[in-house]
């Protein structure tokens, strides 16, 4: 499920993390590598045009991971052992960009951020098709939302 339906089907989670990604700006993206070791990365994400787009350098290694095998883990960045903004994961598939429009929203999102953005054609541009997804805050009120797409939004007991 492409970013734009995970929010109407999910808006609770999608507002966590459309907040979250938009403060850090930064996650930690899990791939499988070519010898089958899984691989943690930082990657830069943005939030355009109803897609959850992750930014790579043209041929790096996770961009090869994901145009080889598209499975993906997408983690917030953890503020420290207490957390207080909670842990956001999102697993799902990549969808790799290609499509000039949707690679320009993606280029006028990072200059926008950033004051910068990548020329064509060197860099990787993906989307997130979400499959599931999890929130869990150890801060007061303590939280556990899942969502996959069989059983939609689930707050679970703490």
């Amino acid at each position: 499920m492409r970013w734009q339906e995970f929010q109407t089907a999910c808006p609770e989670f999608a507002q966590l993390a459309d907040a979250r990604f938009t403060e850090d700006q930064l996650v930690l993206l899990g791939t499988q590598s070519k010898d089958g070791w899984p691989r943690i990365t930082p990657c830069e994400i943005d939030l355009a045009a109803g897609e959850l787009f992750l930014g790579m350098m043209w041929q790096s290694m996770k961009a090869l991971d994901l145009l080889r095998d598209p499975r993906l883990l997408v983690h917030s960045l953890p503020a420290g052992k207490d957390n207080p903004g909670g842990d956001i994961k999102l697993y799902g598939q990549a969808v790799d960009i290609r499509e000039p429009e949707a690679r320009r929203a993606f280029q006028a999102a990072i200059q926008a951020r950033i004051d910068w953005a990548p020329a064509e054609p060197s860099f990787h541009a993906f989307s997130i098709d979400v499959v599931s997804a999890g929130f869990i805050s150890f801060a007061e009120p303590k939280t556990v939302i899942a969502w996959d797409l069989v059983r939609g939004t689930r707050t679970l007991p703490f």
